[in-house]
């Protein structure tokens, strides 16, 4: 089984463009991935019809159970990120609850809290699907807007297309990579059998391309 991934040093190069090329070459005897998870578009190109629907969960978030919540503020003390926020109620006590997108899960409120008043949850941060669209099975996610863990993510769904190749004795898989050169492109394109950079012709367009090309050498 041979994997390729279109990956390009920035945003904006033609790259999903060129994925759905080689789809369309491919003719259904491949499996494609859209691993650029932040962003992912080539859902636009290809108007897959969706056939299954995972929740992706990574880390943890706390939650404050206000029923449970004395107001005492220990949390907002010891909290170095300012998660907690006091809430003031028309009617009852005054109580505390967390801020989802300041939360780091650290878990040190769910630790101290006297009043062993707040949970500590997966956090759900976005969804996988398995689709099929003209060109073959597709395998795409989104993450939820400031959620984190994309690399992790893009594994899932890498995963899941060798899972869909094998099941279905395709021998190739193309990949929708993300741009730049951060997590993301490591997670997708760590293990590939080809990678094909996409760059424009700008002073920034190469300066990026030759970061890119650094990257994928290392994972040679």
């Amino acid at each position: 089984m041979q994997e390729l991934v279109v990956i390009s040093g920035k945003g904006g190069t033609g790259k999903t463009s060129v994925t759905a090329s080689f789809a369309a070459l491919a003719a259904g005897r491949a499996v494609l991935a859209d691993c650029d998870v932040d962003a992912a578009d080539l859902h636009l190109v290809l108007t897959p019809q969706t056939v299954e629907r995972h929740d992706f969960k990574s880390g943890r978030e706390a939650v404050i159970r206000p029923n449970d919540c004395t107001g005492c503020g220990l949390c907002a003390d010891l909290c170095r990120f300012g998660a907690p926020r006091y809430l003031k109620r028309p009617f009852g006590k005054a109580i505390y609850e967390i801020d989802p997108i300041g939360c780091e899960g650290c878990g040190v409120c769910v630790r101290f809290c006297p009043s062993k008043a707040i949970d500590f949850p997966d956090r759900l941060c976005g969804e996988w699907m398995l689709s099929e669209t003209r060109c073959g099975p597709m395998v795409h996610a989104r993450l939820h807007a400031a959620a984190e863990n994309s690399g992790k993510l893009v594994a899932t769904v890498r995963s899941e297309a060798r899972r869909v190749a094998g099941a279905k004795d395709l021998p190739l898989i193309i990949t929708d990579g993300p741009p730049g050169i951060g997590c993301p492109v490591i997670a997708s394109v760590t293990g590939a059998s080809k990678v094909l950079a996409v760059t424009e012709p700008t002073v920034s367009g190469e300066h990026d391309l030759e970061r890119v090309l650094q990257l994928a050498r290392h994972f040679e």
